[in-house]
């Protein structure tokens, strides 16, 4: 046997690479796929009573039965799908953990699925209830995200990413943003004040979330160089 035979002989095979479409992965993907189903319900068929008002015990003597079934159709329809989406989103993390198949590409996803949600839910949201509120909490929102995900991406470069993980109070914002999105999706009169409120306190902590992690990269971004 020759020396490079040896050598070869010696050397230990590469470890086997963990398939990135493992169960927690692949309800992400299953999330980031029920977008379009989620936009194609809201939008079509147009006969399902796109901008309808919200539904009270009055809207059938307005506009009719048939309008009144389709538009209630429609939102129990959307609900169910975002809901579905927000379970997902829980049951990724725990199967992550459970089975211990945690990986990089389930880190930059998971994230992005969700981020892109509830963009999606807020853009139909603000078309739906065109007024001040919705306008400034989709704003603050998805501005609060790019923002936040751009200082992620910087830190990670820095090699301080732990700086700037997921706090407590992401967490609630996030809680409160997904509850606020599904009663709006509702679209009941008897809900929209509560509605609304949620709304305006998911603001407040998507706020108050970005200055936590703003004041934990201050020391980084004031250094110059």
């Amino acid at each position: 046997m020759t020396e490079s035979t040896q050598l070869q002989t010696q050397q230990p095979s590469p470890p086997d690479e963990k398939s990135i479409f493992n169960l927690p992965n692949n309800l992400t993907i299953a999330r980031i796929l029920m977008i379009p189903l989620f936009v194609a319900i809201a939008y079509w068929p147009p006969a399902m009573g796109i901008g309808m008002p919200a539904i009270s015990d009055n809207v059938i003597a307005k506009v009719g039965m048939s309008e009144f079934s389709n538009s209630l159709l429609r939102h129990l329809l959307l609900t169910s799908v975002f809901i579905l989406a927000a379970i997902t989103d829980w049951l990724d993390g725990y199967f992550a953990r459970k089975l211990n198949v945690t990986s990089a590409f389930g880190r930059f996803l998971d994230p992005v699925a969700d981020k892109l949600m509830v963009a999606a839910a807020l853009i139909i949201l603000v078309q739906w209830h065109p007024n001040i509120i919705m306008a400034i909490a989709a704003i603050v929102i998805i501005s609060r995200e790019i923002a936040v995900s751009a200082l992620r991406e910087w830190m990670a470069e820095l090699g301080k990413s732990t700086s700037v993980a997921v706090s407590y109070v992401g967490k609630l914002k996030t809680t409160f943003q997904m509850v606020a999105i599904t009663v709006l999706l509702l679209n009941w009169e008897s809900l929209e004040t509560i509605g609304y409120a949620l709304m305006v306190a998911a603001v407040v902590l998507t706020l108050w979330s970005m200055m936590i992690y703003l004041k934990a990269a201050w020391p980084y971004l004031k250094q110059s160089g």
